[in-house]
């Protein structure tokens, strides 16, 4: 999706650049008008779900450039209004969910993320700020194929692999080490000299194009599915449970850039200034580079580059969708330095999305968690840009309208990025008549509410139950079960959905039953009713809304049923039976007595065990569980670190919550709305009743130092990530703020500080270095006045 996927790494130090020249809200900045932040929060919103559904989904909702768009004019409101931006919003993050089969591991420094160019107009924009900012006529750089593969990162002590991680959010990712170590291109061990203590090596994992055509011929030979395209196959191999399954793969790598490094005594070799001498070094220690990297020193040897593989690009071993332009020497890239997600010294130009003819056979609209309701047309299949489309958003009836499209269409489908697939437009001179207009519902498909906009102008229809919305109530279960959230195993999507609407399916057994009475393709509506009348009555959810969830008890879940559909040689039938879902069925002896009673299965047994463990879970996870609009894990950090508890949160006024550093008005409005609702309020009881936590222990050990300081930490430190710091600000009762003012009291400054520090300057406010900022941690201010006494 958009650029999560580009190789971006600082060759010095993924963090040196900070976030210099971003970020700071200029004094003539207007306020963003209601109708500018309602916009705001549709993107964000938007973006988060797409982020959402192609990460843990699989189930893509918007395409690779409607996405980039998106994006972009977010990017646009916030850079005209700066009080929008939170760190939460999607243009301050690097996007990335990851499974849950993996346990969480910490990058040392952040993997970022690339800004993306589509054309060559803006690569030469991009290219001319670059030469302004250096004051250069021309400047070197490195053009790298854009490997369309799964990103890891290396981490080596002493030349051994210890640990191999996913990139995740960019902060955190899965442990795959001992998947990695199958990997025959990955070195086990650095061998040559100047080998560091410690270094993050940042790379691509491919599954080269000629193999994975071997494995999927293998596949159909062996009567299995064959996988849908390299990246995902090398993506659901590198997250094999069983590493030998990922060794039977012929899985490769190629490195592209370093995090943190740690020369030791030594220190760095003499030729340790560019990307191309890091190339070269990582060459020289078994480490595989790409043969395909060139160092060019004009814009026109670039677009040479681009013109040569976006004719060749499928006579590469691997997937690729664009060029990666870096500057190649470190002391520019310092300089240049990086926003909060990517570096200004690079940038990834995409090349043009793929697109083939299909049929639009239906299309048929999907409630989302937060009720917004989205068509999506169901097509031929038809196989794109290396995968296999059945389905493809359409966003909304206005969108369906634009485009002209129409059921029965012959459309244009396009893969933006080789990713995600969108229906472009029809090719209306392949109509025979025969076609329709959509018409959108008026009411929700699962829970039947009247469907209408947030608000008056919205193109987007909502359901407004969302109480009880099943559909609503599904994902909002599911994310409680994620990752970011409480993490609970063993509740997916299949879990959820048993939980909450366990008669999902009946609609498709109704209908197929009535078809094999003999009324038609489209049964009417009498015999509709009668085959409906012939089913078992309608079963009640467990859940009708998230409060009971940690009150769950396997005999809660004892007489759940689902709908599925009876196959036969791995074929679907057309008729369908209920099976219990969270329990076995009985086994019988042959004269129907019970052989062996029914009983809890294994992954119930083990959802409700990680249901209970998750009562434990810090306090920013319980407010991430509680799906309030904007709040993600930064702002429930902020919140959780300052407030401490869900009581003290709820009880803040929103002037209290937006002073929050992290959180801000546009989040402190949307926590007062969630509170203020009564069934969200029963929620809490539940799960204070069930043993959720609800506040956080504060650590006494821990003196409160800061007590009504406000810190800002710019630039690199050696001792403290920007987590870190920021952490250490918050437990000792300050405010880690993110630009400087008259109110700073102190500044921070490490290596590569930037615009802060000379803000700092400008306006006064006491300056320290690390040692300093040590002091003021374990002492306060009067410890630093000491520190400023000593000869």
């Amino acid at each position: 999706m958009g650029n999560v996927n580009a190789p971006a790494e600082n060759a010095v130090s993924a963090e040196s650049a900070g976030t210099a020249g971003r970020g700071e809200v200029p004094p003539a900045a207007p306020a963003a008008d209601t109708d500018v932040r309602q916009r705001w929060t549709d993107l964000a919103e938007e973006l988060e779900a797409a982020q959402f559904n192609y990460y843990v989904r699989d189930a893509p909702t918007i395409s690779d450039a409607e996405y980039d768009a998106k994006l972009r004019e977010l990017a646009a409101l916030e850079e005209a209004h700066p009080d929008l931006r939170t760190p939460s919003s999607p243009t301050q993050r690097v996007g990335g969910t990851y499974s849950t089969e993996f346990d969480t591991v910490q990058h040392r420094r952040p993997m970022q993320s690339l800004d993306d160019v589509f054309s060559l107009e803006e690569l030469r924009e991009w290219a001319l700020r670059v030469q302004t900012e250096l004051d250069r006529a021309e400047v070197g750089m490195t053009c790298e194929l854009k490997v369309d593969g799964l990103a890891v990162n290396l981490l080596y002590e002493h030349g051994r692999l210890v640990r191999a991680a996913t990139r995740g959010d960019g902060r955190t990712g899965e442990d795959v080490t001992l998947n990695v170590r199958t990997i025959d291109a990955v070195p086990v061990q650095l061998t040559g000299e100047a080998v560091p203590e410690l270094i993050e090596i940042r790379g691509e994992v491919y599954f080269p194009v000629e193999a994975f055509r071997e494995l999927n011929a293998a596949l159909v030979e062996a009567g299995k599915a064959p996988f849908a395209n390299p990246r995902n196959s090398a993506a659901g191999s590198l997250r094999q449970k069983d590493p030998r399954v990922t060794a039977s793969r012929a899985l490769s790598m190629v490195a592209h850039g370093v995090g943190d490094v740690r020369w030791g005594p030594h220190g760095p070799p003499q030729r340790w200034s560019s990307m191309t001498d890091l190339y070269d070094l990582l060459g020289s220690w078994g480490v595989p580079v790409s043969r395909h990297n060139r160092h060019v020193t004009s814009l026109a040897q670039v677009e040479e580059m681009i013109a040569h593989y976006a004719e060749h690009r499928h006579d590469v071993e691997h997937e690729i969708d664009g060029i990666v332009v870096k500057v190649d020497d470190f002391g520019m890239q310092r300089q240049l330095g990086s926003t909060s997600r990517a570096p200004r010294w690079a940038t990834a130009y995409k090349f043009p999305p793929e697109e083939v003819n299909t049929r639009l056979l239906d299309i048929r609209v999907q409630v989302g968690r937060t009720g917004r309701v989205t068509p999506y047309g169901v097509m031929e299949p038809v196989l794109v840009a290396g995968s296999t489309v059945s389905q493809a958003t359409l966003h909304n009836a206005g969108e369906v309208a634009r485009k002209g499209v129409l059921i029965g269409d012959t459309v244009v489908l396009r893969k933006a990025g080789d990713v995600i697939p969108e229906i472009v437009a029809p090719v209306v001179d392949l109509r025979d008549g025969s076609e329709r207009e959509f018409v959108m519902p008026e009411t929700c498909p699962s829970c039947g509410s009247r469907l209408a906009p947030a608000k008056e102008g919205d193109a987007d229809l909502r359901c407004p139950n969302a109480r009880s919305c099943p559909a609503q109530l599904t994902e909002r279960v599911f994310h409680i079960a994620s990752r970011g959230a409480l993490d609970v195993e063993a509740l997916g999507g299949e879990a959820a959905l048993a939980l909450t609407d366990p008669e999902a399916a009946r609609e498709k057994v109704v209908a197929a039953r009535a078809v094999a009475a003999g009324h038609g393709p489209v049964p009417d509506e009498d015999a509709l009713e009668a085959a409906e009348v012939e089913l078992p009555p309608r079963q009640e959810p467990v859940l009708a809304t998230e409060a009971r969830l940690f009150d769950l008890t396997a005999e809660d879940l004892r007489n759940v049923k689902i709908w599925r559909e009876v196959r036969q040689g791995g074929r679907p039938t057309g008729e369908w039976e209920q099976r219990p879902f969270f329990w076995t069925q009985p086994k019988l002896r042959g004269d129907g007595t019970v052989r062996e009673a029914a009983k809890p299965t294994a992954n119930t047994e083990r959802m409700l065990a990680e249901l209970d463990k998750a009562k434990s879970q810090p306090l920013w996870r319980v407010l991430v569980a509680l799906s309030i609009r904007h709040v993600g894990p930064t702002a429930a950090r902020a919140l959780a670190t300052e407030l401490g508890s869900v009581e003290a949160i709820r009880e803040a006024d929103v002037e209290r919550l937006a002073a929050v550093d992290g959180v801000g008005p546009t989040i402190a409005e949307s926590l007062k709305e969630w509170f203020a609702v009564d069934w969200h309020r029963e929620i809490l009881d539940r799960w204070a009743a069930a043993g959720v936590r609800m506040a956080d222990e504060r650590d006494a050990s821990t003196p409160r130092t800061l007590e009504g300081l406000t810190i800002v930490v710019t630039g690199s430190l050696e001792g403290f990530s920007r987590d870190s710091a920021k952490e250490a600000v918050l437990a000792r009762g300050g405010k880690a703020a993110g630009s400087v003012s008259k109110k700073t009291d102190y500044v921070v400054v490490g290596e590569n500080a930037g615009s802060k520090e000379a803000k700092a300057r400008e306006l006064g406010r006491p300056i320290l270095d690390e040692d300093g900022f040590v002091a003021l941690l374990d002492g306060g201010p009067d410890a630093v006045a000491e520190l400023t006494q000593q000869p």
